[in-house]
Formats: structure tokens, sequence, C-alpha cells
């Protein structure tokens, strides 16, 4: 891994992901906007960090035309919808003190331009930092910029990761939120919309402690039943992980879709042909973090929920088992006490044996 051993920092960043020795926790939901959610989470901070978890993922924190963020347009602005500046700088401070590491939802798919350019869409920056014009829009998404390098996000002006100004501003900008700001990890959402070079382009510029991407699309099914072999599924998370260079993991939906059909009676589903896991993680599991459900698939989206009176079932076995596992807010702090607790007990099962235990290093 070149470029990562310049001093005990980076060294430290590599260390966290060849070991994949993390316990995540998503620190919120779709409507979590609507809560004064930076200063509702500083509160649970204490409590976040006393339950085991090394790194909690925030909701996107730049200005967004919509409130939750995914819809970026000032990207150094931090006044959002979540709260202030002021506030968000507050609860990294307070995450720090408890040696919690903050996740910024880095969302530089797709942005909202401010005025109208080529062809009359939104597709200029004008009047706020990164003044971009259409040239930084792919042409696939109405700009004047290359095809994109992945897969379109439709809708928004998608930005073309082609253009050096643009992966320069980039890279300023995530370095900005990283040294700046105080976040200490990334997350990339919609990662299959530009190329994986170019995640490990901005992961070599700002150095991220932990890096993770969202790299879904749909698994193998046959009419509407889940196939039992999912290696082709899992194959392309692989690919992409590669791509960055190894250099970020990613989420593992390969997991996710067979535990929730697994749940359900069909526990054959947990090994594959080989009497591995069946997901990212019998693979390859110090990349792959496992989670039952997140703002999209479960919340009030529920584009994939999982299935509701198994959770703690599917807590079960992500937490005794290789991989970096993700805990969802609202299963954690929205269903009661004592799915709090309960799942409390099995984190301190997986920090007692894959961390604690230096002989179960993950490879």
């Amino acid at each position: 891994m070149q470029g990562w051993d310049e001093n005990a920092q980076q060294m430290d960043s590599v260390a966290v992901l060849r070991n994949g020795k993390e316990i995540l926790f998503q620190a919120f939901n779709w409507e979590s906007h609507k809560y004064d959610w930076w200063k509702n989470l500083e509160e649970k901070v204490p409590d976040i960090a006393k339950s085991g978890f090394t790194s909690a993922w925030l909701p996107p924190p730049s200005q967004s035309l919509a409130p939750e963020g995914y819809t970026p347009q000032n990207l150094y602005s931090l006044n959002s919808a979540y709260g202030s500046d002021y506030l968000l700088k507050a609860l990294l401070g307070k995450m720090k003190q408890y040696k919690v590491r903050s996740m910024a939802d880095i969302v530089i798919n797709h942005r909202v331009g401010t005025t109208r350019g080529h062809g009359g869409m939104y597709n200029r920056y004008d009047g706020i930092p990164l003044p971009w014009n259409e040239r930084a829009v792919t042409s696939c998404t109405g700009g004047l910029g290359n095809r994109s390098t992945g897969a379109n996000f439709n809708g928004f002006p998608n930005i073309d990761h082609t253009q050096d100004f643009v992966r320069k501003d980039l890279v300023g900008w995530l370095r900005w939120l990283r040294y700046n700001i105080g976040f200490q990890d990334f997350r990339f959402d919609f990662a299959r919309g530009y190329a994986p070079k170019y995640v490990k382009e901005y992961i070599e510029g700002a150095r991220p402690i932990f890096s993770v991407g969202e790299y879904w699309d749909s698994c193998k099914y046959n009419g509407s039943y889940l196939d039992y072999n999912q290696d082709s599924h899992r194959q392309r998370i692989i690919n992409w992980i590669d791509g960055t260079g190894q250099l970020s993991t990613a989420f593992d939906f390969t997991t996710k879709g067979i535990l929730q059909a697994a749940v359900k009676g069909e526990f054959w589903r947990l090994r594959d042909a080989q009497g591995k896991p069946p997901g990212v993680v019998g693979w390859w599991p110090s990349r792959a973090v496992t989670f039952l459900d997140n703002h999209d698939t479960g919340s009030t989206q529920a584009h994939w929920p999982f299935p509701g009176n198994h959770v703690m079932e599917g807590y079960a076995y992500i937490l005794t088992h290789p991989g970096i596992p993700c805990v969802f807010y609202d299963h954690f702090y929205d269903w009661g006490n004592a799915y709090h607790d309960e799942i409390v007990k099995l984190v301190s099962c997986y920090l007692n044996y894959f961390v604690k235990n230096q002989n179960t290093s993950q490879v």
C-alpha cells in the first residue's frame, strides 16, 4: 500500500484496514433531519462510546436541496437540516473526547446546480464555493463533460470525475473535512456512480483513518426467489474494493440479501459450496462491512428491509462472525431498551473475541 507509510498515523490507518477490527454505528435514519440531530446525537455520545462502537457514521454534513442531505449543493456550507456548523463541531469534539471516530457521508456522485447552463439545465455552480461550469457535469446527465465512468444517478447533474479540476477541488474539500472540521472516517455514497480508481485518489489525498463504500446492486434472483449462489454479486463488490487499491472497505450487501432470506427458515443459505460464509465476508472479511439495515433499506423508506421479527437473529449472526459489523440507529435506540441492551451484549461478544483476541486477526 504505497503512500500510507509516511508516518505513524498512516501506519495506524493501514492497521485498521488490514485487521478489520472495527465496529460501526450508523447514527441516523431517514427522518433524523427533523429532530435537531447534531444536538440529539451529542447527548448520546457517552452511550455510543460505552457500547463499544469505534466509529459513528453521520449523515451528509453539507447544505443540500433535500433535507436528508443526499442532494448537495454548497459543499463547504455545513449549515444543514441536521443543525448548524457550530453544533456539528461541538458533536465532533464530544466524539473525539469519548474516542469515537466520526464518519462523514461523502456524496460526490452528483451535485445540484445553482444556475441554468447548457440545455437549460441547472448544471452550473455560480455564486458558491467550487463554482464549476458545465464541464464538471457528465454528458449523460446534461453537462459538457465526458461520459460517466459508472452508473447514473438520475434526475441530478452527475459529477464528471475524469476532470482534473474536479478531482483537485474534491480532494481539497475532503482534506478540509478531515483536517479542519475533524471528520476521521469516510463513507462513499452511491459508489457505483464513478470508477473506484477515483475513490483511491480521494483516500490517498485526504487520508481518512477508515473508509467504506456503498456499492449496491441487485442480488441474483429467479423471479422473486433468491438464488443460492451469489458469487457473481459478491465478486462485483470485491472488484470495486480492488479498484480502490484495497484502501476502502465495502458494505456487504450480499450477506444482507442472503441473511434476510435465511432467517425465515432457510439457514442452509448461510454456507456456500466451499463451507464458508456466502457473502463478501466469506472471501474477504477485513473488507466486508456487514449490516442489517440502513436509511435506504430500512427506516421509513424501507426499500429492502430486514424482517423486523428476526432482527436479533440477524445481529446474532453479524456480531458473532468475522467482518466489520455496523449497527443501525433505529434498532439500537428506537426499538426499545430490550433491543438496545441485547445488541450491547452481542457487541461485547464481538469485541472480546475479534478485537481483544490478537490471535483472530481477519484476513
